[in-house]
């Protein structure tokens, strides 16, 4: 489970980073169904698959925050195999809780921002920016989503046919370079976060200069995730440069191709920061 879950994560089959870092904490389990000799060695191997998965996205703080909490609470704790076993079982449920409820609280708290009749514009896949909408659905709200394709993973298609499903939201798919076009109809920019570092937002590439674009025109914009993303040390964000076949199947002599997954969005330019623990003042 360990080994499929790091490559799941380095080709990016899941999307959203809360949900990646459930699934990388709960695939740690697999080590308590191992036969060790000793505790020591059952830390070691802990410490090894931690930092491989870590490694697998080396971007995502959410991520790294949750792997590390299972590492530091098991670590040097317990005399026997046994007694780790069960402490690393008891951590996992604890961190996955931790996650999955940070980021509903997130949802629940952002929802209250969004108002019947608002128009919103959005970028990428964000499952905590989809619950937040669906929550405010469910208290009577009638919205219209412009919603951009993300390219090259085209992340935003996945995010515009959910909100399809959804009575009451009238969603717009358009390519990322349309976003100037479109959000003087927009109230708002609602958007996830990868992670907030030292007053900078790292999010999928495309949302700097959307959200530059935005300040200019005068669109509020308000980030939402859970206060496990807002990180203020310990964590040092690597950017992920992704294959370049995902922008040019065919590669050609010439050209040098950049594909980086994120780009960084100083945290001046965002008018809220919504988490969990409500709002975030930098």
């Amino acid at each position: 489970m360990i080994d499929e879950t790091i490559e799941e994560i380095r080709e990016m089959q899941t999307h959203s980073s809360s949900v990646v870092a459930v699934k990388a904490t709960q695939s740690l389990a697999e080590l308590t169904e191992r036969d060790y000799a000793t505790v020591e060695e059952f830390e070691r191997d802990l410490e090894r698959n931690v930092g491989a998965l870590k490694r697998a996205n080396p971007s995502h703080a959410s991520l790294y925050n949750a792997l590390q909490d299972v590492l530091r609470s098991v670590q040097g704790e317990t005399d026997t195999f046994e007694d780790a076993r069960e402490l690393t079982l008891d951590t996992i449920d604890r961190v996955v809780e931790s996650v999955e409820m940070g980021k509903s609280r997130a949802a629940e708290n952002a929802a209250t921002t969004i108002n019947d009749g608002q128009t919103f514009l959005t970028h990428d896949y964000s499952s905590t920016v989809m619950e937040a909408v669906e929550l405010a659905v469910d208290e009577g709200a009638e919205l219209t989503a412009y919603v951009t394709e993300a390219r090259p993973r085209f992340l935003g298609r996945k995010f515009a046919r959910e909100l399809a499903a959804i009575d009451g939201v009238e969603p717009h798919l358009m390519v990322d370079g349309a976003s100037g076009m479109f959000l003087a109809e927009c109230d708002r920019v609602i958007i996830g976060m990868d992670c907030i570092v030292e007053e900078t937002l790292y999010n999928r590439i495309g949302t700097f200069p959307l959200v530059a674009t935005a300040n200019k025109m005068d669109v509020p914009v308000t980030v939402v995730g859970s206060s496990t993303k807002v990180v203020d040390g310990g964590f040092r964000f690597e950017n992920e440069i992704r294959s370049p076949s995902e922008v040019m199947l065919e590669p050609v002599e010439g050209i040098e191709l950049e594909n980086p997954a994120y780009d960084a969005t100083p945290v001046e330019l965002i008018d809220q920061v919504i988490t969990d623990e409500g709002l975030v003042e930098f």
